[in-house]
């Protein structure tokens, strides 16, 4: 099977000559005969940013990731250390490494913003040198940003203490991560952050702004039962939006005891949110189709219905991560 490490781009170079590698990449002329880039400026980094490829990451899905952090680079100029776990070592015992950079153009010709790439493939056997090796890589004054991708293991994750004790921000996917992750005794649990709810945004943002017109008595007076519907895609969409929703109605004054939860099945592409009152002729409804980009309201709370229509979308890779990298 392919490695992630040969999957990705880049140009393999010598563990210990990173730095100076990167400097000679620079200063070299750039891919189709450009000049090369001379401007401090334009490798200025903001932050620190560590993307871990899991076990569970195949070559195509680590292309993918990488292409996310790229664009992701694009809005916060990053130094970003990739991290490829060999699965099928070999008897291997040596890290190898890889160098990328690429250039892309700001608001104007002039602004031109590049980022460095280096991709660090690791056996277990390096394992103990990893922390060294990921610190050199990076800058010592700016703050650091740690996504792990399609981890196998909360336990084996935990081994990470460097990382995840340092990281501003320690991003997971929901979705595809272990069962235990979300509440896994993490070294600093609250710097965790779910991907699933930071893609959830706009519809959190929709809903809200839907509600937030009526009185926070008035949406929780009789109500008797929550019920969200997901699509087979969107299950854990589902349990994150239920949970979001559990919150801000405890902010409201409801008293969670006398909800009734749940979740069912829906078409693909959907979620919906329908909230049940002791008075038949008071209801909330809202319904959303991913796949088309449209939703719809349906709500009488004593004062005369409203139907809204509205888009729905979820945000993209790359916007999702700045959601939670940064918020």
């Amino acid at each position: 099977m392919p490695l992630i490490f040969e999957a990705l781009p880049g140009l393999e170079v010598p563990v210990g000559a990173i730095a100076k590698s990167l400097a000679e990449m620079w200063s070299g002329p750039a891919v189709g005969g450009d000049a090369p880039v001379l401007n401090d400026d334009a490798k200025a980094t903001q932050v620190n940013f560590v993307l871990h490829l899991g076990f569970k990451t195949t070559p195509e899905d680590a292309l993918v990731q990488f292409r996310t952090a790229v664009r992701f680079s694009q809005r916060c100029p990053s130094r970003i250390v990739v991290l490829c776990p060999m699965v099928q070592e070999g008897g291997e015992k040596n890290m190898r490494a890889k160098i990328y950079g690429e250039c892309h153009l700001g608001k104007s010709k002039d602004d031109k913003r590049c980022v460095e790439f280096v991709m660090l493939n690791y056996p277990r056997a390096a394992r103990l040198h990893l922390e060294d090796q990921v610190s050199i890589c990076l800058s010592s004054d700016l703050p650091l940003y740690y996504w792990v991708h399609r981890f196998s293991d909360s336990a084996r994750l935990a081994d990470y203490r460097y990382l995840l004790s340092r990281a501003k921000r320690v991003v997971i996917d929901s979705s595809i991560a272990p069962a235990d992750a979300m509440t896994y005794p993490w070294p600093n649990p609250t710097a965790l952050r779910d991907l699933v709810y930071s893609r959830l945004l706009p519809v959190r943002q929709t809903i809200g702004q839907f509600l937030s017109a009526y009185q926070p008595a008035g949406l929780i007076a009789g109500l008797q039962s929550v019920t969200v519907t997901t699509a087979p895609d969107l299950v854990t969409e589902g349990q994150v939006m239920q949970a979001w929703l559990k919150r801000r109605l405890t902010a409201c004054g409801a008293r969670l005891d006398t909800i009734s939860f749940a979740t069912k099945p829906g078409e693909n592409g959907r979620l919906a949110v329908d909230f049940g009152y002791a008075e038949a002729t008071r209801y909330f409804k809202w319904a959303g189709n991913l796949a088309d980009g449209h939703a719809r309201f349906e709500a009488d709370f004593g004062a005369g219905r409203t139907i809204l229509p509205a888009s729905v979308s979820l945000l993209s890779p790359e916007a999702a991560l700045n959601e939670a990298m940064f918020f």
